[in-house]
Parts: C-alpha cells; sequence; structure tokens
C-alpha cells in the first residue's frame, strides 16, 4: 500500500459540494430538487464580460502570463481598491489567483506549522479549519455569535491571542452566516493588535459589495497601522457572477518588515498554479472597469429574496432566523425542531427534495443552525420553504 504524509489525512472538504453532487444525482433520478445549498449566484456573467474573453482569444492571448497576472489586470483591481476603499495599493502589491482559496491555501502554509496556533471565524468558510489543520497548527476558534448578529468581538477575539498566534483570520461580510461586523467592533481590534505584532491578519472580503439595510462594508486596507502584516483576499466570483472563471485577487505587503510576503506567494504561484489564464483576465478587467447595472440588479433582487427567505423562516415550527446583513445567505437556528443539524439537513434532501448544509460543516460552534442561500429564484425559494415547513409540521423526528 502506498503511503502519503499524514497531513493529508487531516484535510477537510467543502460539504456544500457534496451536497451538490447528491442534489445532482437524485434530479438525475428523476427527483425534484431545490438547491439552496450551494454558495453560487444563479444570474449568468454579464454579456460584455463573456465578450472580453472572447475578444481575448481571438486577439491571440493563448500563451502563459506573468505568476503574479498581468499589469493591466492587476492596475484594474488597483482602481476597483481605491473607488471602493479610498485607499491607494501598488500593482507590485496585488496578485492575481485563481480564484479565492489560493490565497487562503498560501496564507495559512505560509504562517502553520505544528507548535503555532491560527485563530479563524466558526462558524465559518470550512477550508480555514481544513488547511489549518493541513499545516499541523493548531486551529483556534473565533466565536461568531447570533446573540451578536454574528459579528465578532474584539474583546473576545483579542483575548484568544496568545504568543503561539501566527495569524488572525477574519471574514465580514461572513460566509455561512451573513453578519457584517461593525467598523466600530473592527476599529476596537486594530487598536488591540497594537501589542500583538506578531500576528498576521487575513482579511476574507469577497463578499464586500454584498451588504443590506444601509450596511457598509469596512475593508482592513483602511487601517494603515497593520498594514505590513495584512493580506487581504478577494476577487471576482461573487460579485460578478463568474464563479467558474476561478479569478481572484489578493493584497499583500512585501516590506521587509512583512517577511516580504508578495514574494513568498509569487514563489509559491510559480511553484503550484504558474499564472492564471490570460482570457479570464481580460474579462476580469471588463468586470471592473465596464458597466454595473448588472451587479446592481443582482444585489436588487438578492435583497428581495433575504426579506423573503427570512420572513419565511420565522413562520416555520421550531425555526427562528435574524435577518442577516451581508452575501447571500441565511443562517437561521433549527434547535426548537428537535433536530440535529445535519441530520436534519439530509432529511430535507433525501426526503423533501431540499438541498441545504448543515451548521456543522460550518464549525463546532454550527450545531442548532442550518445554512441556505438564497442565490436562487423567489419562485424555488417559496417551493424550498413549503416544503420544509410540511416536513417539519408533519412532525417527523430524527
Amino acid at each position: 500500500m502506498l503511503q502519503t504524509i499524514a497531513a493529508f489525512d487531516r484535510l477537510g472538504e467543502e460539504n456544500a459540494f457534496a451536497v451538490l453532487a447528491r442534489a445532482t444525482a437524485l434530479a438525475q433520478q428523476g427527483r425534484d430538487i431545490v438547491n439552496l445549498g450551494i454558495g453560487q449566484p444563479d444570474f449568468s456573467t454579464p454579456a460584455h464580460i463573456v465578450e472580453a474573453a472572447i475578444k481575448a482569444l481571438r486577439d491571440g492571448h493563448h500563451g502563459y502570463t506573468p505568476a503574479n497576472g498581468l499589469l493591466a489586470t492587476r492596475e484594474a483591481v488597483v482602481r476597483r481598491v481605491l473607488a471602493t476603499t479610498g485607499v491607494e495599493v501598488s500593482p507590485e502589491s496585488v496578485m492575481i489567483m485563481p480564484g479565492g482559496k489560493p490565497t487562503m491555501f498560501a496564507a495559512i502554509l505560509m504562517f502553520g506549522e505544528p507548535g503555532a496556533e491560527i485563530l479563524y471565524p466558526d462558524p465559518g468558510f470550512p477550508i480555514y479549519r481544513s488547511m489549518i489543520e493541513y499545516t499541523g497548527a493548531t486551529p483556534v476558534p473565533v466565536p461568531m455569535r447570533e446573540a451578536n448578529g454574528f459579528a465578532f468581538s474584539a474583546e473576545e477575539t483579542l483575548s484568544l491571542i496568545t504568543p503561539k498566534t501566527r495569524l488572525l483570520i477574519l471574514n465580514s461580510p461572513a460566509n455561512p452566516t451573513g453578519g457584517v461586523t461593525p467598523r466600530t467592533e473592527i476599529e476596537k481590534l486594530v487598536k488591540g493588535l497594537e501589542v500583538h505584532p506578531h500576528v498576521a491578519i487575513l482579511s476574507d472580503e469577497i463578499y464586500d459589495v454584498m451588504t443590506y439595510d444601509s450596511e457598509t462594508h469596512c475593508s482592513l486596507l483602511q487601517f494603515p497601522e497593520i498594514r505590513e502584516r495584512l493580506i487581504v483576499l478577494n476577487g471576482w466570483s461573487k460579485t460578478w457572477a463568474m464563479t467558474g472563471w476561478r479569478m481572484g485577487w489578493s493584497i499583500w505587503p512585501n516590506s521587509a518588515e512583512s517577511g516580504h510576503l508578495y514574494d513568498k506567494v509569487r514563489k509559491l504561484a510559480v511553484n503550484c498554479w504558474s499564472c492564471v489564464n490570460a482570457p479570464s483576465q481580460f474579462a476580469g478587467i471588463a468586470a471592473i472597469d465596464g458597466p454595473q447595472d448588472e451587479v446592481e440588479k443582482m444585489m436588487r433582487a438578492f435583497d428581495s429574496r433575504r426579506k423573503l427567505v427570512v420572513a419565511g423562516l420565522n413562520e416555520l415550527p421550531g425555526v427562528s432566523c435574524i435577518t442577516p446583513k451581508g452575501a447571500f445567505y441565511a443562517f437561521p437556528n433549527i434547535e426548537k425542531t428537535g433536530w440535529k443539524a445535519k441530520k436534519l439537513a439530509s432529511a430535507l434532501l433525501e426526503e423533501a427534495g431540499v438541498a441545504l448544509i448543515g451548521g456543522p460543516d460550518f464549525g463546532i460552534l454550527g450545531e442548532g443552525y442550518i445554512r441556505l442561500s438564497y442565490a436562487n429564484s423567489e419562485e424555488n425559494i417559496l417551493r424550498a420553504l413549503e416544503r420544509i415547513g410540511n416536513f417539519l409540521a408533519a412532525g417527523s423526528k430524527e
């Protein structure tokens, strides 16, 4: 028998893809499945973005690109960052990545090793903990509490930092909860981090434009006092409905003080994925510089669906749901249904034809919750809510 290194046995998965596969299999068997499990906009990539990629191919952009991305793509990101945060960054600090996950992979790989501790949001995106465990570092969950609107508490976060802490991962607006951490709390955290200069920060801001009810996203880039230890993750997947294009960007420090993180991630790119394909990068430029009408249309639809989801969930027996302020997820509390979360999610898929994700797939603090993505039509959302309601009203128990 071949023997791989032990680290691979510690790798987890993103169960949303497993649920998607099962939902697809059931649909192929003739079952009518409503999928509220996958975090993917149900909108098509805007036509002008698609055309930019087609033009790039026709113009002969078929070869390698620089490991850190085309200069034109990085300059487009610089313009976008300035427009959304008011902060000027250098194109020499921007890495074009094949999606959002490679930035997580790279950052955690740089700081994670046995004996180190890495703080991550819980409930949170499952790849954080998976990669931390892969490196052999100790994962330290930062609680995202319903009572706090699923925002992190600066005081609680700072209390978890020890001399062994190497990296702090933040995510706002958040997956899976839809929580948005207010600027006042972020300011407290940044102030508290002054006494912990050994801690790097990875801020996952992939849902930055997806806020509601007059909430605004506060980027960690707006705090120059932490810039030399800050990595910011963002990308095209959510904002422009480009999940399959595998286009992300991240911003890295590259000073001696930072340990030349940018050079390190560039070398990792050279050793791993080489570069991001040229046509997708031209599409990315068109997304940033082109009309934003389709983005605004999508956000209006998400806002309408969000209200529909929250109202419907709060009418279900044993279910309560606070109103998410960001992203396109609801994270209802199902404790009073008498079900464990993953068993309920599985039963709803197999028996009611509704695909959801159990809270424990997002962390040890996710029990008692399920995640619904409202990146689906209002018609399908209403069908799903009706099916969930009928299932729960029938009095089924695990």
